[in-house]
């Protein structure tokens, strides 16, 4: 027999794909549009042109690698957080969220004012490659660590006891056990923190200097494309950025089913 669907999920779907057209499909096919309305071949030279593809491999560059450390290091944060007890956890987690809440163009200049000329801890980083992978680790840590943090928590403890009375160490019961349930977590975390890494804006274009073909990030030579009235340039540009996080979003959600599918 069928079953009937209640009336509201029809609403709710029509709601909800009316609002994700408005929102996102229709200004991203825009964009596409626009990147194509010279022709492909100017489309190709906006993104072969020497300073926008320097800005690219730059970006996806130093995106790729802050995603690796943040894989690691955000894991690491989240196990601390969830299995070991410390004065100043709940202080801890709090600030984990901090580059969520802030504006990114003010974290830019608080980096730029500690690791700046004039920094207080004595370390200046401004206007190089380093200060742009300090910048995007910065805003990119939390997506990490908040993906990963749920799944320890709500993970049960009693297949790792099991695993230590079998004679498992602690590496082992972690590498065998813990991690396999913890990688399409691990995996969704990273693909944000590199999505949002090569879209970054605010927090690089203070510390980065800007530097055409040297620390000049993609997004800022977008923003510059828009200011020399070159737009289609620029929504090529985009475009490509916009392929490579798709390219990117999809890989890891194949992988995801495929680590779901084999358990």
């Amino acid at each position: 027999m069928r079953t009937r669907r209640p009336p509201t999920t029809g609403i709710g779907l029509g709601l909800a794909t009316l609002y994700m057209s408005v929102i996102v499909f229709i200004p991203l096919a825009a964009i596409v549009l626009k990147s194509q309305h010279a022709g492909w071949s100017v489309f190709w030279s906006a993104i072969t042109a020497p300073q926008a593809w320097s800005s690219l491999k730059l970006t996806i560059g130093i995106a790729a690698l802050v995603t690796v450390v943040n894989v690691f290091m955000g894991t690491l944060l989240a196990w601390v957080l969830v299995r070991d007890n410390f004065v100043g956890k709940r202080v801890f987690d709090t600030l984990i969220d901090l580059p969520f809440a802030l504006p990114t163009i003010v974290a830019g200049l608080v980096l730029l004012s500690l690791y700046g000329n004039n920094s207080p801890v004595h370390i200046n980083i401004a206007y190089t490659r380093t200060a742009v992978a300090v910048a995007l680790a910065f805003v990119t840590l939390p997506f990490v660590v908040r993906t990963v943090q749920p799944v320890l928590l709500e993970m049960d403890k009693e297949m790792e006891e099991a695993a230590a009375s079998l004679g498992a160490g602690r590496f082992t019961t972690f590498r065998r056990v813990v991690l396999p349930n913890l990688y399409p977590a691990i995996a969704g975390g990273a693909a944000l923190s590199f999505a949002r890494g090569i879209s970054e804006f605010g927090s690089t274009v203070l510390i980065s200097g800007n530097l055409p073909g040297k620390t000049q990030v993609a997004a800022v030579q977008i923003f510059g494309l828009i200011e020399s009235d070159n737009v289609v340039a620029a929504a090529a540009v985009s475009t490509a950025l916009l392929v490579i996080s798709l390219v990117v979003l999809v890989g890891i959600d194949v992988a995801q089913r495929w680590a779901v599918t084999r358990g």
